[in-house]
């Protein structure tokens, strides 16, 4: 159990270990004090340690705490320490009894801690010291250094007698002899490594000197004096590198020359000019090459150059005039031509940049028109639209296309304007377009069949009227199936209706497994409340003709329903029926025939019956999922006052929604945090989180949910309903004093019933809620 004991501890400033030897021992065995190790803090949350250390030489305690040192004097506490955590006590005779400390641990065991008696110091007059934070202690045997040529006895594992020359090291150290012979050759090892070091690093001092000077030297005679002197070209990076080492490699003047072993100009940037004496130099110490004079310039290079920039020159000028012609084709002011290309191809191509040569988009004209039989596509294929372009604009857009991809004769197929369209690909997209047009005709009929389930509008319902149940969810993919347009419009056909049926009701009983939709009153007509996305509908009879015929399903294995009323004071229905209470609106004029109405209230009777078991069971089921969860989040909140927002009163007494979305934005308060929990979180461990996240004391929390008190601790959050998500606050009454929470998690005595982990989580466990359902 973490618990730091700071009870007053006494020890002496010297130990006599010769009396607590199992055999008599020839030395004084005198350990003096030389270093106390101090904790300060607790031992669960936080801590600081510092250490007091006496200077053997001069005698005098030093304290070091991190990276302040200060003198304490000759006493380990200070000159006349009057701290009430250590202190001196004086050499008075002191009597110390044994005593006996019971520290209770976690799992009720005992430890018995014995504080030594006086004799355990040798004497009433040894200095003694005492202190409630010393951690650990450090003593040294006391030597004099007359001793230190003297021979000890001591005992190995086996006691065997081993006797060992006792040497004097400096500063009253004394070592084995074969430790001091170890040390005395590292030490002599050391001085020679740093003396080869130190060699070394003269030698390569006077290498860097002589290298800076022989490149102050070089450097210095490699201008040329004038342009009418011979003169040689030296590659610039090695240059560089030469300058930069201190070993350069050989000579290296490839880099700078072209095809024909020439200089070119184009490399004239990447090389530098030097004097005959200076190339002299460099090429007889470093040797390599090739030598390049001042007359080795390429001049094949050079008219290639020119060629090409003339030619860069020509292609821009032509392919900016031709530019305004395919602007021409595109805007639809030339509509004569010879050849097809893409249109979209055609718009990229005009709007790039006017280069100096073809580029790699200026690929595949005709590819996007082009089918996969090699053959035209029919223009109203998606994406296959076409334009027709004079013959000398075609010819430059083939040609660059070639250049850049002479292999893709397929990207650049040529499409004269007698070129006809592939039958194959046509007759294709006619059965594409007969079946689209199909499908239209059958979407506006069933909307035309459906006119107000398509639009979404309520039902009327009428009494004695037979209706029919459908999923809330299978409508809504339907009406977004056959939306013309729209946000919502989708491609997706919804499900056979014959399976969806059978998915409503149970294997078991055959029974349906959902309720019908609430009722409300208006304006004297009965409508199903609400538009639930979730649930069951009801439909009219003729609806539920149109959907067997449309989207296979079986009359006869519908869900009937049927709205009828029943006296107020009549039994009540069950099992084929569901009783719904209408709103307090008046349903109409208060003559005679609506009093009576109003003293009936209206049922859905269903066919077949709802299975209240099943119902009942797949709840309880859900329910035990939600109640099983590890490492989710809670919401708490602090609320200084009487009474909660409204705004955490609504988000608390919210029922969970295991898809609900929780707003990411960091919040600036500081009365709120979010708690990783676990169904088996007792309301206990609840309570400690906040306080150690919040800085409320546990007695002083009155945890809510909702308008519901939270008290119960030995209970767990699934014992009572709260879910991952839940928004909780908490009040600080201010009855009790504040206090830290290392002393709650020293000093905790949880009496809490283990429920059995089978059970855990589950509706088995003995302190289940009520509110459980």
């Amino acid at each position: 159990m973490k618990k730091k004991i700071t009870s007053p501890f006494c020890f002496p400033g010297e130990l006599n270990m010769q009396r607590r030897l199992s055999e008599p021992s020839q030395l004084d065995l005198i350990y003096d004090l030389s270093a106390v190790l101090i904790h300060k803090g607790t031992a669960v949350n936080s801590g600081h340690y510092i250490a007091l250390i006496k200077d053997e030489n001069t005698g005098q305690w030093w304290e070091f705490d991190d990276e302040h040192v200060s003198n304490l004097g000759h006493h380990p506490f200070g000159e006349g320490s009057s701290s009430s955590g250590s202190k001196v006590v004086r050499s008075e005779p002191v009597v110390c009894q044994p005593v006996s400390e019971r520290v209770e641990g976690a799992n009720e065991n005992h430890v018995d801690v014995h504080l030594p008696s006086s004799e355990y110091y040798n004497g009433s007059n040894v200095e003694r010291f005492t202190s409630n934070d010393a951690y650990m202690l450090m003593y040294n045997l006391r030597r004099d250094k007359e001793d230190s040529k003297r021979k000890d006895v001591v005992h190995d594992v086996n006691n065997m007698e081993i006797e060992s020359e006792m040497i004097f090291f400096n500063d009253d150290i004394f070592l084995p002899s074969h430790l001091g012979k170890d040390i005395k050759e590292l030490n002599r090892s050391y001085l020679d490594g740093c003396e080869q070091f130190k060699l070394r690093k003269n030698r390569e001092l006077d290498c860097i000197s002589e290298r800076k000077q022989e490149v102050r030297s070089l450097l210095s005679e490699a201008p040329v004096p004038s342009l009418e002197e011979p003169f040689y070209w030296i590659s610039s990076d090695w240059l560089r590198q030469w300058a930069d080492k201190i070993f350069p490699s050989t000579l290296d003047n490839t880099s700078i020359q072209c095809l024909h072993g020439k200089v070119p100009e184009s490399k004239i940037g990447s090389m530098k000019r030097i004097s005959s004496k200076a190339w002299n130099k460099f090429f007889f110490k470093y040797n390599g090459g090739p030598a390049l004079t001042n007359d080795d310039y390429c001049m094949t290079c050079l008219i290639d150059g020119a060629h090409t920039v003339v030619c860069a020159d020509s292609y821009r000028d032509r392919r900016k005039s031709l530019k305004g012609l395919a602007d021409d084709v595109l805007s639809g002011k030339l509509v004569e031509g010879t050849y097809y290309v893409s249109k979209s191809w055609l718009q990229q191509w005009t709007r790039r940049k006017n280069l100096d040569a073809p580029s790699e988009a200026d690929g595949g004209p005709t590819t996007s028109i082009r089918c996969p039989h090699g053959q035209l596509m029919p223009e109203k294929a998606g994406g296959a639209k076409r334009l027709l372009v004079p013959e000398i604009l075609w010819l430059f857009i083939y040609e660059d296309a070639m250049k850049v991809k002479p292999d893709d004769l397929l990207g650049c197929s040529t499409f004269p304007l007698d070129s006809e369209e592939c039958p194959e690909c046509s007759d294709a997209l006619s059965e594409v377009a007969c079946l689209e047009d199909s499908i239209r005709a059958r979407k506006l009929k069933e909307r035309q069949n459906h006119e107000k389930l398509a639009l979404g509008k309520s039902i009327p319902l009428s009494l004695d009227c037979k209706y029919y149940l459908l999923p809330s969810t299978w409508l809504t993919k339907w009406r977004n199936y056959i939306s013309p347009s729209g946000k919502n419009a989708s491609s997706i056909e919804p499900e056979i209706l014959d399976g969806v049926i059978d998915s409503l009701k149970c294997e078991k009983h055959l029974r349906l497994l959902e309720r019908p939709p609430d009722l409300v009153c208006k304006r004297g007509s009965i409508y199903q409340k609400g538009s639930a996305t979730d649930g069951l509908t009801i439909v009219t009879e003729n609806d539920w003709k149109w959907f067997c015929e449309e989207w296979g399903g079986i009359k006869e294995k519908g869900l009937s329903v049927i709205v009828d009323f029943s006296n107020n004071a009549g039994n009540e229905l069950v099992g084929s029926c569901k009783e719904i209470l209408l709103s307090e609106e008046p349903c109409g004029p208060r003559d005679e025939e609506n009093n009576e109405i109003e003293s009936q209230r209206p049922v859905v009777r269903t066919f077949p019956e709802i299975c209240e078991d099943c119902i009942g069971e797949r709840e309880s089921c859900e329910l035990m999922q939600k109640l099983n969860y590890c490492d989710k989040d809670i919401s708490v909140f602090l609320v200084r006052g009487k009474e909660a927002p409204r705004s955490i009163l609504e988000a608390s007494e919210s029922m969970f929604e295991p898809d609900r979305r929780a707003s990411k934005r960091s919040r600036k308060t500081r009365s709120f945090v979010n708690l990783k929990v676990s169904a088996s979180t007792s309301i206990y461990q609840l309570k400690m989180m906040i306080w150690e996240s919040l800085g409320v004391v546990k007695e002083n929390q009155i945890l809510h949910k909702g308008q519901r008190i939270i008290d119960q601790e030995c209970a767990t959050l699934a014992d009572l309903n709260i879910f991952p998500g839940d928004k909780l606050w908490v009040q600080d009454s201010e009855i009790h004093e504040h206090r830290d929470i290392a002393d709650e998690l020293s000093d905790q005595k949880m009496n809490v019933q283990h429920v059995e982990e089978g059970f855990r989580g589950t509706l088995l466990t003995s302190n289940l809620s009520s509110q459980v359902v």
